[in-house]
């Protein structure tokens, strides 16, 4: 890879050291297009959507302002990527889909009309539409109450549907611009002749979700593995020694597009299934999940995360709009960074999918533990040839370290850094089929639960990784706004990936975890120290000051742009532009408002 004799870099500079440059100049040159006013906003729209905003474009512009936010356009990009596939239907058929669905929020004549339930999340989203419903039309805002998406469209649908959408840009004439939204009745019974079917998957769900891939991608043409005992494949694109790939259980990858000397450079590609084919057998969305019902047709459906190949229309989660809950902590964030412990802490259900004696070895949270367990790790280190663990090779993570290895073995020095373990453990489909059980005898020997630890208390740790479970994390935001650094790893998109910046505002991983020792070494180091020639005892690695400077700007960040307020901009600028997908004048609707004035000047 990167490393050289005796620990050094090939250009005298860690990898992370040129990532850490990079992702700064990228920042810095997406912040330069803030904007201030409304006139500005508008423009940086047209801009870069190639069409007037919608109607209500300056209600929420002041909305926004009034809320303090920082307003650039790409921060709203997963929009319309979302957005975007609808103009390639017919208007009608939008608004007939987003009727048949049953569970929706429903806003009539600027109120929501939802009563409050037992549904936790559906309280929450009620919760969030309700702080702009005065601004929105009438529409119906179906939505997924499940962990996992649910619409899997097949990219040659999708990849029409988008170049309809293209061709429909056009900045009009302020004169011909319809400014209002038309109304919809939209509680009329109507016989749509549309019906909706959400299949329920067993088992492996990656010949489902590949159909939503490119023709031409790695992952389109490749299909689930007969077999998913023992450890996952190493991708070998993320190696550099022909001699060590050789013979090896692996395959051909594309970490090269993603990484820079091994560590993640493309935070948008790692985490896209499309692109890495070796997701398939190493990540519980596609091994087993824990619960599938999937639909192949475009219809709007709102949820809180999805996969790449997903079709779902993205909203902030129901699990960060709470300031108290397990996924909060009321506004306690954690001690001075100089107060911490320099040491990882993960606690968390050992979820990710349905596990079974024949493929427990291929889940992301259990591969996660095992290799943060020193014990674990000292005895692949002395398993012979293959280094071997139930659940992971463990040749390709020790190429990573360039300083610790010349102290001491993996295995002690990980039970001097990390406290990481399951709270709890299930498997299997449990008594009634869907529910996992916790009688799981093949997961003895390597697994056994370990003490809580709330959210406060790891906030004593500076690293704190986050991994997927049945879905994305619900932790992540609560990462993000203590004085922590989050070392992240996800196959899931979420509402605000275009607000965060990697080796920025967190700490990127692969899914495969194959770098996390050159990150722990990076940042942590060996914790021992040497005695140089002139006497003084240094300890070997750690760039402790680069972690608080990313952790610190990331809860700063968080403080700014994804507060409770910044959830609920984000919303009104999506419904906003959801209800002109769905309304027949489409092509016209626009706000102009702007343009008039600046005539009229």
């Amino acid at each position: 890879m990167w490393r050289t004799g005796g620990g050094r870099y090939l250009d005298g500079r860690h990898p992370i050291d040129h990532l850490i440059k990079n992702a700064k100049t990228e920042f810095d040159a997406v912040m330069a297009k803030q904007t201030k006013d409304l006139h500005a906003g508008a423009a940086a729209y047209r801009e870069r959507r190639g069409r007037h905003p919608p109607p209500g474009f300056d209600a929420w512009y002041k909305y926004a302002q009034d809320n303090d936010a920082v307003i650039v356009e790409d921060f709203f990009d997963q929009i319309y990527h979302d957005l975007n596939p609808f103009w390639g239907l017919p208007a009608e058929q939008v608004r007939h889909a987003a009727k048949e669905l049953p569970i929706k929020i429903r806003v009539r004549n600027g109120t929501v009309q939802n009563p409050k339930g037992t549904i936790e999340w559906m309280n929450h989203w009620i919760d969030m539409v309700q702080k702009v419903e005065q601004f929105l039309p009438d529409l119906d805002m179906p939505v997924n109450l499940m962990d996992e998406p649910r619409l899997i469209v097949p990219w040659e649908d999708i990849n029409r549907y988008v170049e309809a959408e293209h061709k429909t840009r056009k900045v009009l004439p302020v004169g011909d611009a319809v400014k209002d939204f038309t109304p919809v009745e939209w509680d009329r019974k109507d016989d749509t002749g549309l019906q909706v079917d959400f299949v329920k998957q067993v088992g492996k769900y990656w010949d489902v979700a590949r159909v939503g891939c490119a023709p031409d991608s790695p992952s389109r043409h490749v299909t689930t593995p007969a077999s998913f005992y023992g450890p996952p494949p190493v991708n070998c694109a993320e190696l550099s020694d022909d001699a060590f790939t050789q013979g090896r259980n692996c395959e051909a990858g594309f970490a090269k597009t993603i990484s820079y000397e091994g560590y993640v450079s493309n935070w948008t590609a790692v985490k896209d299934a499309c692109l890495q084919p070796e997701l398939r057998d190493s990540h519980g969305s596609f091994v087993e999940p824990l619960s599938q019902s999937t639909a192949q047709v475009l219809i709007p459906h709102f949820g809180g995360s999805k996969l790449t190949m997903n079709n779902d229309i993205l909203i902030p989660p129901p699990m960060y709009w709470p300031d108290k809950s397990i996924y909060a902590t009321g506004g306690k964030v954690g001690e001075e960074w100089e107060h911490k412990s320099a040491s990882v802490v993960w606690r968390g259900g050992g979820t990710g999918g349905i596990l079974e004696p024949d493929n427990w070895t291929r889940f992301q949270r259990h591969r996660f533990v095992s290799l943060m367990n020193g014990t674990t790790v000292e005895i692949a280190e002395k398993h012979g040839r293959d280094h071997s663990a139930p659940n992971f090779m463990l040749d390709p993570y020790k190429k990573y370290r360039p300083v610790t290895d010349q102290t001491m073995d993996l295995g002690p020095w990980l039970r001097q850094i990390t406290d990481v373990g399951f709270s709890s453990i299930m498997c299997g489909k449990g008594a009634e089929g869907g529910v996992p059980g916790k009688d799981c005898p093949y997961l003895v020997p390597a697994f056994a639960p370990s003490p809580r630890i709330s959210l406060d208390n790891q906030y004593g740790h500076k690293y704190l990784p986050d991994i997927d479970g049945n879905s994305f994390s619900g932790r992540y935001l609560a990462f993000l706004r203590s004085t922590s650094v989050p070392i992240k790893a996800t196959v899931y998109s979420e509402w605000h990936d275009s607000r965060l910046f990697p080796w920025i505002h967190f700490i990127p991983m692969h899914n495969s975890f194959v770098d996390i020792f050159g990150i722990l070494d990076y940042f942590i180091g060996s914790k021992v120290g040497r005695q140089g020639r002139d006497g003084h005892v240094q300890l070997e690695g750690g760039h402790d000051q680069a972690a608080k400077r990313i952790a610190l700007t990331g809860k700063d960040w968080a403080e700014k742009v994804l507060r409770k307020e910044d959830m609920t901009i984000y919303m009104l600028r999506l419904l906003l532009e959801y209800a002109r997908v769905f309304d027949d004048q489409r092509a016209k609707l626009g706000f102009v408002g702007d343009l008039e004035r600046r005539a009229g000047a």
